[in-house]
């Protein structure tokens, strides 16, 4: 009797650009399906949004402001796999695209 044990890997991708996140979690997940993989799963998290406000004139019009907001869209790629295959490189040599921030942590 053989006992499989998985391996947990997390992805943490973070980006301004929601669909730059969107292309960049397919792209992972066909990488991934192309492997042994017995599962994974994508949850989106919820979206930080700072918004900062904004003097329209340094000295006169105290009531004239601008609101500007900065959105920052995350996901999180939870795998399971083999430990016979090395993931953790194959994701590490995956060329995402700039303005992806992505963390992989071992669980």
């Amino acid at each position: 009797m053989e006992i499989k044990t998985n391996e947990k890997i997390r992805v943490r991708l973070e980006s301004f650009n929601h669909e730059l996140l969107t292309s960049s979690c397919r792209k992972i997940i066909d990488l991934i399906q192309t492997h042994d993989v017995n599962k994974f799963g994508m949850v989106s998290l919820p979206t930080d949004k700072r918004i900062y406000c904004v003097l329209r004139s340094p000295h006169v019009d105290k009531d004239s402001r601008e609101h500007f907001e900065i959105r920052i869209h995350k996901r999180i790629l939870d795998i399971s796999y083999d430990p016979s295959i090395n993931i953790f490189d194959l994701l590490a040599k995956s060329e995402l695209p700039p303005g992806i921030l992505y963390r992989i942590c071992l669980s």
